[in-house]
């Protein structure tokens, strides 16, 4: 027997070994093998097995199976496939990200000698105390404890700790034994949170409508528009809990690390240990542990970021993604650039699953699919068990400052009045920020030099911890804050704009009583802070949360009775034509965490163009308006979800060589066909990542001419499937964006 192999490279060629009898009866399309690939060994995926081989030369052999279980079902390798087709990616890079690498179901946790005390009489201690003080000294350490403990941890009192337990356990006193050390991966999830939930009538209606679908176990598409604090999360519990009595399968995505806390700990007090989180904060051993116990069916719910669609779970009958609208579901780096939302709906079909793409602020996309009746409307007005919508207040920051005469505050009157009543009546505040650091530019005050990072073309960020200055794209930094200009070696150094860190210092001063959390990217390093942060907001250990878009959406406070929004107007005005939508949605997602039980809430929303209709309708949380006006510019300016939008990304360090390269290739592609309008090249707006220049070429197909988006696919998938040869891009990359989610 023969098998195809594909590996994880830029090219859609693959190779043929043989396959040892050994294995031959346990070898599938799909399996994932170890083999001797050039100078190395390395892992590939069988994408076809063949009895005979037209290769007349020596082949190697396959040297084995990664996998001891079968963990490729058919549902998930035609997902495979049509990832490869659609994305114009090889097969061997869309199933390492599928099935990643370093995770395998061989893997096994390490195991750890334990020691526990015998208790014994006296006079063996008195013997041992004479002729091993060493052993008796261990023996008093271990006897301190009654469970078993780690004879590791007792390196500080002797340097080969198990030689002496085994001349104690010689001895009769102590056991010592293996036991198998299970990560924890507790640390990512509150406790149980237990609730007693009555369904209003609408909530009933939307679970009806998915148990439905369950029941009939075909393909059923749904958009569930929800207003903030509707009781979204108890019907993903329901329709959870239908899903595994008929002993099916379920997926929960989420947009942001920070909602799997709460989330989890709601699921796991209805489901106990059945759940399984997976998302980046999770170390080496949790991730394979946890990756090998939902392929032996351990665990039947997995919960978790993008790369959770992959999970290799049987029988799959529901998939969940919560804030659907949100950017973090598109992975644009490496390939595949994928989209989870469009991933998941494509495994439903394969699946006869239920999907259910979940938000208070949809994307334009799904609504505009719902108004086409390609996906299925529910819709939740109210919000749940009698909570009202929040006051909104909008301040103009110009004229605020202007009536004060105090300009360049942070905070406009009417916020720190509104925080100083709540922290009196002990209730508490979120305070969004969505910029990280101290000041996100420094300049010098006499030449106007903007200190850049020198691998991109952007400022650097200074962060008051370390006195360090960073930069938030290639992660570039200096730990000293600069005391001179480069180019003018003037001492005069400004500090600029606001970030979390500024916002936290000015709390401090103003509120020095105040319990301050601040929850950021460089504070929520580690899942286990995350999820600390977040829970003595919610044990009303902290008074204010302030945070970045992290803590905007998904989260649930009944104290929180405040909301301010610092600076609404942070990315309004990026040059993309998604700009004002996500704006909108960071606005209403955020409002939507005040008052969602019985407290009433209030939002205050501080801006410097509150005549902008983007932040005139988020402030008056009238969204169907707001949508209107997006969707009648979009169809205006050709833009999805009235066409369909492709993008080839040209990358290199020699800013000439990409230019030129880029120009060539949309000189050879203009005119091609009627409908398909090509625009640049153009230098991308950050035209210098991590020392490489870039520049794009946008393709927009209309739907009038191209409904099923078909035509355009085909005409990137002709021109771009064998690049290196047609462009001969040199040392340049070219990348392949399908349905790209922006074009900064």
């Amino acid at each position: 027997m023969f098998a195809d192999v594909a590996f994880p490279i830029s090219n859609f060629i693959t190779f043929t070994y043989k396959v040892p009898e050994k294995i031959a009866q346990d070898v599938k399309i799909g399996s994932r093998v170890n083999v001797q690939f050039g100078p190395r060994k390395t892992q590939g995926i069988i994408t076809e097995l063949n009895t005979k081989s037209s290769f007349a030369g020596k082949l190697k052999e396959i040297d084995g199976l990664v996998d001891d279980l079968p963990i490729m079902t058919q549902e998930l390798w035609k997902l495979i496939q049509w990832m490869s087709e659609y994305y114009v990616t090889p097969l061997g890079q869309v199933g390492k990200a599928v099935l990643p690498k370093n995770l395998s179901t061989r893997y096994n946790p390490p195991k750890n000698w334990m020691v526990q005390p015998i208790i014994t009489g006296d006079g063996d201690l008195e013997a041992v105390k004479k002729r091993a003080p060493k052993q008796y000294e261990l023996y008093q350490e271990i006897l301190k404890t009654e469970k078993p403990i780690k004879v590791s941890s007792l390196k500080e009192l002797v340097s080969n700790p198990l030689t002496g337990c085994r001349g104690l356990e010689k001895r009769g006193l102590v056991s010592i034994f293996e036991e198998t050390s299970l990560p924890d991966v507790t640390g990512f999830s509150f406790d149980p949170i237990h609730k007693k939930v009555k369904f209003n009538k609408h909530q009933k209606t939307v679970v009806a409508a998915i148990i439905q679908s369950l029941d009939s176990k075909n393909y059923s598409p749904f958009l569930l528009h929800g207003v903030t604090g509707s009781g979204k999360t108890e019907i993903y519990i329901e329709a959870v809990r239908h899903c595994l009595d008929q002993s099916r399968t379920a997926i929960i995505l989420l947009p942001e690390i920070s909602l799997t806390p709460q989330i989890a700990g709601r699921f796991r007090a209805v489901f106990g240990d059945s759940i399984a989180l997976w998302h980046s904060k999770l170390t080496q051993a949790q991730r394979s542990w946890t990756w090998k116990e939902i392929c032996k069916g351990s665990f039947k719910v997995v919960i978790g970021a993008r790369s959770a669609i992959f999970s290799p779970l049987k029988d799959l009958g529901l998939i969940v993604i919560d804030e659907e609208q949100e950017s973090s579901f598109r992975q644009d780096s490496p390939a595949p650039r994928y989209h989870a939302r469009d991933v998941a709906l494509m495994r439903a079909t394969y699946e006869g699953s239920s999907v259910v793409l979940s938000s208070a602020t949809p994307s334009l996309e799904s609504y505009y699919n719902h108004l086409h009746k390609k996906l299925t409307y529910l819709h939740l007005p109210e919000r749940f068990g009698g909570a009202k919508y929040p006051q909104v207040h909008l301040v103009d920051m110009l004229g605020d400052q202007e009536e004060s005469g105090k300009f360049g505050q942070i905070f406009s009157g009417l916020l720190q009045d509104k925080i100083e009543d709540r922290l009196q009546k002990k209730e508490q505040i979120i305070l969004l920020q969505n910029r990280r650091g101290y000041s996100p530019v420094v300049r010098c005050g006499d030449c106007g030099d903007i200190v850049m990072c020198p691998q991109c073309k952007v400022a650097l960020t200074y962060h008051r911890k370390g006195s360090q200055l960073i930069c938030h794209c290639c992660g570039h930094f200096e730990t000293k804050q600069r005391e001179a200009c480069r180019s003018c070696q003037s001492p005069n150094m400004k500090y600029s704009g606001t970030g979390t860190q500024r916002v936290e210092s000015l709390i401090e001063e103003t509120f020095p009583d105040a319990r301050l959390g601040r929850l950021d990217m460089d504070t929520a390093r580690t899942g286990s802070g995350l999820t600390k942060i977040l829970k003595d907001f919610s044990d009303g250990k902290l008074d204010i949360l302030l945070g970045t878009q992290m803590i905007a959406k998904g989260l649930d406070f009944p104290n929180a009775t405040l909301v301010g929004i610092i600076n609404a107007d942070l990315g309004l005005h990026l040059p993309d034509f998604r700009a004002g939508e996500r704006i909108f949605q960071l606005i209403y997602q955020a409002s939507g965490r005040a008052g969602r039980r019985l407290k009433p809430g209030e939002v205050v929303i501080q801006t410097y163009v509150p005549d902008n209709p983007v932040i005139k309708n988020a402030a008056k949380l009238d969204m169907m308006k707001y949508y209107n006006i997006a969707l009648s510019e979009r169809n205006e300016l050709k833009y999805p979800p009235f066409s369909w939008l492709a993008k080839i990304e040209i990358t290199g360090r020699n800013q000439t060589s990409a230019n030129s390269l880029s120009e060539r290739i949309a000189k050879a592609l203009k005119g091609k066909y009627t409908g398909l309008d090509v625009l640049g090249p153009s230098s991308c707006y950050l035209e210098k990542l991590r020392n490489n220049y870039r520049f794009q070429i946008v393709f927009k197909s209309l739907k009038k001419v191209d409904p099923n988006g078909q035509k355009l696919h085909q005409f990137i998938t002709n021109n771009f499937r064998d690049f290196q040869k047609k462009f001969r891009p040199g040392k340049n990359r070219i990348n392949i964006h399908f349905d790209p989610l922006s074009l900064i």
